[in-house]
């Protein structure tokens, strides 16, 4: 049986139902639905030769090509469905939710399957996802200097119960020159909007959701414009640690990277760390001395930092000092002070 539905009753299907992207490895690796699995029709190549027969000679001519591509494929393309959906309960889609799709659905319905085809595909999906951007959230932006321990204290408030969506997470960057810690890879920038809009869509807008506080770029990916203007606005909690608690931090996080390449992502910010101290830090590395490396590029990361905080209406800014090391004791302090905020505001 084949049942068409929408983007949105596909994400009411149970938790765990399959969803087969039929397009190519290539278009699938540019962007695809959070949790789908490629089962592609077409080849790259084979999708270019089609789609040239169907512009140059026509719609039929392109259609006979593409089932002489595929004829070998059916068997298969039912093995791998039946491995990720042995219950032969299956969504599937294409680019539109056109003959792609359509022939994968007739396949899978004629072995026994349930197919739930996904009304106008993937280009339907990013629509919606886009919207996802639009929606307006109760954000809460943790703020606070390069080394103060943010994506841990997110991490920990997640565990006591708050909304929490880890935008480092999701670009696979840490947000500064060393952000690829050398070994993350980024998506796309449409695959980081898919996975931001999928967190997006399960967030609850009357309760808070915590947000690291972001330069608009992350790495090569930039953060969606609706999602960034209201990061902006929103209330910004600006955590202050000890620079030698922080120093501490970041020589444990980032001293046991690769010399070559902390140097590579130092030279690669020169300009803005100055001759002298792009020199110095350097050599700090080359020495192993590296709390003197962190020193030194934490000057420029705090004037930077300091430099975007002012940005920020000062109204929506609300400063509170850190003084345990501990991210759980920290985590229930900055939920106190919040409490706080909220009572003073009403009062």
């Amino acid at each position: 049986m084949i049942k068409t539905i929408t983007i949105n009753e596909f994400f009411l299907l149970p938790i765990g139902t399959p969803l087969a992207d039929v397009r190519t490895p290539a278009e699938f690796a540019h962007g695809h639905i959070p949790g789908a699995f490629n089962l592609p029709l077409f080849s790259n190549e084979e999708r270019v030769v089609v789609g040239t027969t169907y512009k140059q000679v026509g719609r039929e001519e392109a259609i006979l090509l593409g089932f002489d591509l595929t004829g070998p494929k059916w068997s298969g393309f039912i093995k791998q469905a039946l491995e990720v959906a042995p219950d032969k309960k299956i969504a599937v889609h294409c680019w539109r939710g056109g003959m792609r799709s359509g022939a994968m659905a007739w396949a899978l319905d004629l072995y026994g399957f349930e197919v739930y085809l996904i009304q106008g595909g993937y280009k339907n999906f990013r629509r919606w996802a886009l919207d996802q951007f639009q929606q307006q959230a109760n954000v809460v932006v943790l703020g606070g200097r390069t080394g103060s321990g943010k994506t841990r204290i997110l991490q920990e408030l997640a565990l006591l119960g708050e909304q929490v969506i880890d935008l480092e997470d999701l670009a696979q960057h840490q947000g500064s020159s060393y952000g690829t810690m050398n070994k993350m890879i980024q998506p796309t920038q449409e695959q980081f909007e898919n996975n931001l809009a999928f967190q997006l869509k399960d967030v609850d807008g009357t309760k808070r959701l915590w947000l690291e506080d972001e330069s608009r770029n992350i790495g090569r990916l930039t953060i969606p414009t609706p999602v960034f203007n209201q990061m902006s606005q929103a209330m910004l909690i600006d955590i202050h640690v000890d620079l030698e608690q922080r120093v501490r931090a970041l020589t444990l996080e980032y001293g046991l990277l690769d010399k070559e390449f902390l140097t590579t992502c130092t030279s690669r910010i020169h300009k803005r760390l100055g001759p002298v101290q792009t020199k110095q830090a350097i050599a700090a590395i080359n020495e192993g001395n590296m709390e003197e490396f962190i020193r030194i590029v934490l000057v420029y990361y705090d004037k930077t930092y300091h430099k975007d905080l002012g940005k920020r209406n000062a109204e929506n800014v609300f400063s509170m000092n850190i003084t345990s090391a501990e991210i759980a004791e920290n985590a229930n302090q900055i939920l106190i002070f919040i409490k706080n905020i909220s009572a003073k505001t009403l009062a």
